[in-house]
């Protein structure tokens, strides 16, 4: 069996703010996650973090660099830090598993349902 392949961008404001999504199936609680996402055949994992972030904020990023691995035996997800460059606040997911984007706070964050709840220590260690 292969592992899950997958990018996650962080990505922290100059008001020290984590852009974050809402998401889940129709049927799941919706729970809060850095934009991120499985990478397709043809990208790499760079190229994967920026689709993600565009198709789940609307918002154009560049990467500035790889700054967590998460690596067990069923995924791989490279998070990168990256900056908005462009864009705007919208919606494309394709797969329409995004129901919100926001900019979260510290201590947002630190009360969210998160996706991936095992990431909470690691979001929290990122803020200024």
């Amino acid at each position: 069996m292969s592992k899950w392949q997958g990018a996650a961008a962080i990505c922290l404001n100059e008001h020290n703010r984590l852009l974050m999504v809402l998401q889940g199936t129709v049927e799941e609680e919706k729970t809060w996650a850095v934009p991120s996402g499985g990478k397709e055949a043809i990208e790499d994992f760079k190229a994967c973090c920026i689709r993600e972030v565009y198709e789940e904020t609307g918002y154009i990023v560049d990467i500035i660099k790889e700054i967590y691995l998460k690596l067990n035996e069923v995924v791989e997800v490279r998070y990168f830090e990256t900056v908005v460059t462009g864009g705007q606040m919208m919606i494309h997911d394709p797969d329409e598993l995004i129901y919100d984007i926001a900019w979260k706070s510290k201590d947002e964050v630190t009360q969210l349902a998160l996706t991936f709840p095992e990431d909470r220590t690691f979001l929290l260690s990122l803020f200024k």
